[in-house]
C-alpha cells in the first residue's frame, strides 16, 4: 500500500522509512527538505555545500530513525540533525575559527533600531556574512536555542567562549544596523 501525500500522518510517514519504504522517504524528505536547507545554510555559508550537508543529514536521518521516540517535535529532532551534520561539516573543513580571547563587547546592540528597518532576506545575509565562528554561535544560540553549555560541549569550546562568539555577533550585526541606517538617512536626504 503506498502513502498519499494528503492523508498520511506523521507516524505513518516515520512507520514507513523504518520500513525502508522509498515513498514515505520521498515524502519525508519533501516535506522538511526546504526548511532544513535553509538552516544549513545559516551555518555554511557555500549553497552547494549546504545542499550536500543536507543530503548528509536525511541519509543519518533514515539511518537512525530508529532513535527518535517520539519524544518532542518531530520536526525539532530533524532540525537537531541538521545543525549537528553542519557543526560536523564546519569541523572537518576546519572553516570554524573561534577566537578565544575574552572581551566585553564595546557596547550592547539596540534591538528597537532594528524594528521595520530591514526584511528577513537582509537579516539572513548580515548573518551569512558574520566570521563562521560568530554565524555559528549566533545561528545556535539565538535561534536554534542551544544554551552556551550546551554549544560549549558542541563545538569544543569553554562557555566564555561562547558568550563572547554571541557578544561578538551581536556588536557585528549592530554595526551592519548602523551602517544601513546611516545609508537610509542620506539616501532620504
Amino acid at each position: 500500500m503506498g502513502l498519499h501525500i494528503y492523508r498520511t500522518t506523521e507516524t505513518e510517514m516515520i512507520e514507513g522509512c523504518l520500513r525502508q519504504d522509498r515513498q514515505a522517504q520521498q515524502l519525508l524528505y519533501r516535506q522538511f527538505a526546504g526548511k532544513m536547507y535553509a538552516v544549513c545554510c545559516r551555518y555554511v555559508k557555500d549553497r552547494m555545500q549546504a545542499e550536500d550537508v543536507l543530503v548528509m543529514a536525511f541519509t543519518k536521518i533514515f539511518e537512525r530513525l530508529s532513535q527518535y521516540k517520539g519524544d518532542g517535535s518531530f520536526e525539532g529532532w530533524i532540525r537537531r540533525v541538521m545543525v549537528n551534520e553542519s557543526l560536523t561539516y564546519l569541523r572537518k573543513h576546519k572553516n570554524m575559527y573561534l577566537e578565544t580571547d575574552i572581551e566585553a563587547a564595546a557596547f550592547e546592540p539596540d534591538y528597537q533600531k532594528m524594528e521595520n528597518v530591514l526584511e528577513a532576506d537582509d537579516m539572513m545575509k548580515m548573518i551569512e556574512a558574520m566570521p563562521t565562528g560568530y554565524r555559528t554561535v549566533f545561528n545556535m544560540y539565538a535561534i536554534d536555542g542551544y544554551s552556551h553549555e550546551e554549544i560549549a560541549q558542541q563545538l569544543g569550546i569553554s562557555e566564555n567562549t561562547s558568550k563572547s562568539q554571541l557578544s561578538r555577533a551581536r556588536v557585528y550585526l549592530q554595526k551592519k544596523l548602523t551602517e544601513m541606517d546611516h545609508e537610509t538617512i542620506r539616501k532620504t536626504n
